[in-house]
């Protein structure tokens, strides 16, 4: 794989503000990059992204799943001194917050910069400055503009509910990390349009007729409730690395069960036999506070069956790091998969 080729598409997409609920720009990106090379896509009414890959046997059709909405901030109320308070999307880690760059997203499609903030951010005015929570109701975001009052606030347009984006600061380094927030699952969407350009390029037909789907709701529990036709859905996002985990940051990762129950055992099985014939470093887990698309779908009463796997990403839901071998194992699992 083109590693300079995967990493600008990466960052390319990391670098576009796509919290759950905000995610158009994210899947008009995505669309065009799988058009580029030749797939037909459709989107559904929420707003999924479907890509269309024909395989030999055209009498079954899987689905590949990766999401691309992630972790953000929603306007709650804006203070009396022009600052704003939040709530969260999806469960970031809020006191991992503290200091970090934003956006606030206005209906008016204004872009204002700021910076969250503890309500008591300095240590030489407030005694519980070191010590105080970091969560939602004792957090603020400082605004990048001449605020002084909550009507200056709004007439920058800023009002309830509107977006707030944080900064991913994306970097990849020489040793072959990428470390940036949002990595879940973002990366994971890299690693299907790699596969796609593989199949693309190397001329690979797949052994049935496979359905990429880019979900925008999957950080709220929701993204893949609604699917195509499919008999079987392999999810892919991040592996988790933890305590009581076999996964690193080299591996890439099948998941067992996580917090809705099993996964399909049969999948599950094939896939650590696939990742066995192909050589790969790979990790079979059980994650305890994890949920994905499959289990949206599940519960959205699709009758399928379900399996996830994707590459292991350290410090989940903060600023999250994971290699370049664990990518190129998933997107080798991926191919592998699909051609079985």
């Amino acid at each position: 794989m083109n590693q300079n080729e995967f990493w600008a598409f990466a960052k390319e997409l990391l670098a576009i503000d796509s919290p759950s609920g905000y995610t158009k720009k994210a899947i008009q990106f995505l669309k065009e990059k799988a058009e580029e090379l030749g797939y037909e896509t459709y989107l559904n009414q929420k707003g999924n992204l479907h890509i269309q890959v024909n395989g030999v046997n055209q009498n079954k059709t899987v689905g590949i799943s990766a999401h691309t909405d992630t972790l953000g901030l929603m306007v709650r109320s804006i203070s009396s001194d022009g600052t704003l308070r939040f709530t969260n999307i999806g469960g970031p880690q809020i006191p991992t917050l503290d200091g970090e760059y934003c956006r606030v997203l206005t209906r008016e499609g204004k872009v204002i910069t700021g910076t969250i903030l503890s309500t008591s951010p300095s240590s030489h005015v407030y005694k519980d400055a070191k010590d105080k929570a970091r969560d939602c109701d004792n957090m603020m975001i400082r605004l990048d503009e001449i605020v002084k009052t909550k009507e200056d606030a709004e007439k920058l347009g800023i009002m309830n509910g509107d977006i707030v984006a944080i900064d991913p600061k994306t970097e990849v380094t020489p040793s072959g990390f990428i470390k940036s927030r949002f990595l879940d699952d973002k990366i994971s969407v890299a690693c299907l349009f790699a596969a796609l350009k593989e199949l693309k390029e190397k001329n690979i037909t797949p052994s049935c007729n496979v359905v990429f789907i880019i979900t925008t709701y999957e950080e709220v529990g929701h993204g893949a409730s609604q699917i195509p036709n499919i008999s079987e859905l392999l999810a892919c996002d991040m592996g988790c690395i933890g305590t009581d985990l076999a996964c690193t940051e080299y591996d890439v990762s099948i998941c067992a069960k996580d917090s809705n129950g099993p996964y399909d055992y049969e999948m599950v099985g094939e896939l650590i036999e696939l990742a066995k014939k192909a050589k790969l470093n790979y990790a079979v887990d059980i994650y305890p506070f994890y949920g994905s698309d499959v289990g949206a779908a599940l519960h959205g009463g699709n009758d399928i069956k379900g399996a996830l796997i994707g590459p292991g990403v350290h410090a989940s839901h903060g600023m999250e790091r994971t290699h370049w071998q664990a990518l190129e194992a998933t997107i080798q699992l991926l191919i592998a998969y699909m051609t079985k």
